[in-house]
């Protein structure tokens, strides 16, 4: 991919400047890795006025470095970086932390790297060129979503049990038995869909509207990829599911077996 198809060509018009951020209620800290300057500068002030703590990284090692070292509440992760590329980078922070919400910069209507960033266990993409306005309600969506076990609403909702399955939907917790289970934010709100609902069967356009907020056409194998990473997870033999099931040419399901 060439800059000018990134979208690294037109730098005054890679992003729109409209409006001043609404600062958040407490304090949230900001990873920008992006090797452009124009639009890592523009973010930076742009949040950085709204109360946010940003920093900047310029290039995929860097931001890996930084990320393990600040542990930032959100990053935003362009995909075409020196040194490391964002696919790879997004892979590296999701090994090392798996809850940290992700939002990636991708070209547009370039859908081939907006699934392989989902399927690397991104929160959420938005293409350039891009208003700061809209960055800021993903970045507030993409946190809304990773701090759903604090919401208020949630404080009286009991652990479900499924088997030797647990899941706590306060502190976003997994554990099979004795073992603790490490879920990316979106297997996490998957697995806990299915197990609230055993038996019901969830098309994959459901799954897509439900996780990620709005709908993704053609994103279909992004729901498989997620669903093949789960089983890895929780299933004694992924390659023979006996929790989240496939109805075929459907979507799938939890299993409503006692």
């Amino acid at each position: 991919m060439t800059d000018k198809d990134n979208g690294k060509s037109g730098q005054p018009h890679s992003i729109e400047a409209t409006g001043a951020a609404v600062a958040p209620a407490q304090a949230t800290s900001l990873l920008i890795i992006e090797d452009d300057e124009n639009i890592s500068s523009a973010i930076q002030e742009y949040f950085t006025r709204a109360g946010y703590s940003v920093t900047t990284a310029a290039d995929g090692l860097a931001g890996v470095e930084v990320a393990g070292k600040d542990r930032p509440d959100v990053v935003v992760l362009d995909l075409m970086l020196p040194k490391m590329d964002g696919l790879a980078v997004c892979k590296e922070l999701r090994l090392k932390s798996p809850q940290m919400p992700i939002l990636m910069l991708t070209a547009k209507d370039d859908v081939v790297d907006k699934v392989l960033g989902l399927e690397m266990g991104a929160d959420d993409y938005i293409t350039k060129p891009f208003s700061l306005r809209e960055l800021e309600a993903r970045i507030k969506s993409v946190l809304r979503r990773s701090r759903a076990g604090t919401a208020v609403e949630g404080e009286d909702e009991a652990p479900i049990l499924r088997g030797n399955l647990r899941i706590d939907p306060i502190r976003r917790e997994v554990t099979i038995g004795d073992r603790h289970v490490e879920l990316t934010p979106k297997e996490f709100d998957l697995l806990r869909l299915f197990a609230s609902n055993p038996g019901r069967v969830f098309p994959r356009k459901y799954l897509l509207e439900k996780i990620w907020d709005y709908s993704y056409e053609g994103y279909d194998r992004t729901i498989d990829s997620h669903i093949n990473r789960l089983r890895a997870k929780v299933e004694q033999n992924p390659d023979n599911p006996q929790l989240v099931l496939t109805v075929w040419g459907i979507g799938y399901k939890f299993t409503d077996a006692e």
